[in-house]
């Protein structure tokens, strides 16, 4: 009887531990609401603002207006499409719209991971919520394809599902694991941050670099030893990761994202901590004389008098001037540091050509890796004119330091094999130009890309709409 009566107090420990561990891993469970529309009521004057980057409608730039950078991204699905971003709104339209995602057509076609979807909707919080970080990150991008659906929005910054949130309270929160790990490499643990700090973290859910890492291309930040271009370098030259190979001149390189928390962290508002709410979404009212957050998040001048004028005390134009001069200063850098990147990848791969080895080559591929990461570090850094300038014109002088190295030893290389005549471009006059040197069929990627929007993304929403992911609008 008493081993009888031992067994049934064990199984009661068992059940009872079991019911334990399922209510705490319900209490963990976010809830994450990803439907942008659901706070239409609740949080208007949010809503309508963000609604209101619909406006920020603008396409065009990139390629079209460098086509240089076709050159520097061969090899890469960049090469192929690379536009000027536009309002969160479009974050959904815009990644399928992209021929860098390709026209997949089924569920495990390439080329992209599931990871491309990360920075592009609160659906990414909503799933890693429900099935866990490895459970997201398994399988191709396509795979997502009925599941992110909403772009960028609420449930990206915001604990939706907290009493905080319900009162009308901020609730920020970390919606991405990988994110919180990242700050906290860098010694910035996001529960133990100030008010100021945790509004610009939010934004680092997205605007940072990051690579894809192991079997399931998981999202990683690179700041293992800090967030400068030198330390992600000299991380990623550790581990001996690199994006691709680049099709010309066979370096292992590397494709920044988009960097704008770590510059902005370098720059003169991330020392004063200036948020980006600071400047980008400042407080506003409503036409009830009631203050909100603007939720159209764009350029700050657009609310120059709740945003700039709160600290500066000069006028609207002599402020753009001073950020005009600044972003025009970096725009003839970045454009020198292009060229000189383009002589280097036309000229190693004469070398090749002409014979060179791996051991001859290595040292220049290592200094054309890192000549372009710097290039590509501050030009992918939207913005960082205005956040950091110093740090963009300081990293642009160095990418074309690298370059000139590059280029020197290549020289001396070339005239080892008999080729002391200047290596020829094709012409790179545009980006149709430049595609065509290097074999690219656009027109059969652009006929693929239309088949895809017309049949696979139409199947997508009529999902989504059909298992309530996506709100008829």
């Amino acid at each position: 009887m008493g081993k009888i009566k031992a067994r049934l107090s064990s199984v009661l420990l068992i059940l009872f531990a079991s019911f334990l561990v399922s209510n705490t891993a319900s209490a963990d469970k976010l809830n994450v609401e990803a439907r942008n529309e659901a706070f239409a009521k609740d949080h208007k004057d949010q809503y309508d603002s963000w609604r209101a980057t619909s406006e920020l409608d603008t396409l065009g730039g990139g390629l079209d207006e460098y086509p240089d950078m076709v050159i520097l991204w061969a090899g890469y699905p960049f090469a192929k499409d690379y536009k000027k971003a536009r309002g969160h709104f479009y974050a959904i339209t815009d990644i399928r719209q992209s021929l860098r995602t390709a026209a997949p057509m089924k569920d495990t076609d390439g080329p992209l991971p599931m990871a491309c979807w990360s920075c592009k909707s609160p659906d990414v919080a909503r799933l890693i919520d429900e099935g866990g970080e490895d459970a997201y990150f398994e399988g191709m991008w396509a795979r997502g394809g009925s599941q992110v659906v909403n772009p960028i929005g609420c449930g990206d910054c915001h604990d939706t599902a907290s009493k905080e949130f319900a009162e009308g309270k901020p609730a920020l929160y970390m919606s991405r694991p990988y994110t919180e790990r990242g700050l906290e490499a860098i010694s910035k643990p996001f529960d133990k941050a100030s008010r100021l700090d945790q509004q610009s973290m939010v934004c680092s859910n997205c605007h940072v670099e990051y690579y894809f890492s192991g079997k399931n291309k998981a999202v990683k930040f690179p700041w293992d030893k800090g967030i400068t271009v030198e330390k992600m370098e000299e991380y990623y030259d550790n581990i001996a990761f690199s994006d691709w190979t680049h099709a010309l001149s066979k370096a292992p390189m590397l494709k920044a994202q988009h960097p704008e928390y770590e510059t902005w962290s370098q720059g003169i508002h991330g020392k004063n901590n200036v948020t980006c709410i600071d400047c980008h979404m400042p407080k506003v009212q409503n036409a009830d004389g009631k203050l909100y957050t603007d939720h159209k998040i764009g350029n700050p001048f657009d609310r120059f008098s709740e945003s700039c004028s709160s600290c500066h005390t000069q006028s609207k134009q002599q402020l753009q001037d001073v950020v005009a001069s600044r972003k025009e200063a970096v725009r003839e850098l970045k454009k020198k540091a292009e060229r000189q990147l383009v002589h280097a990848h036309f000229e190693a791969k004469a070398a090749w050509d002409a014979g060179a080895t791996e051991e001859e080559m290595k040292p220049i591929l290592q200094d054309i890796r890192h000549a372009q990461w710097r290039w590509d570090y501050a030009i992918a850094s939207h913005g960082i004119h205005m956040h950091a300038p110093e740090v963009g014109l300081k990293v642009l002088g160095t990418s074309l330091d690298k370059s000139a190295e590059a280029r020197t030893k290549l020289a001396r290389l070339l005239a080892t094999k008999g080729i002391t005549a200047p290596v020829a471009l094709p012409d790179l006059s545009t980006k149709a130009d430049a595609q065509k040197a290097l074999g690219m069929d656009m027109q059969k990627l652009e006929s693929e890309k239309q088949e895809f929007l017309k049949t696979r993304v139409v199947e997508w929403d009529n999902e989504a709409k059909k298992e309530g992911r996506l709100l008829n609008q």
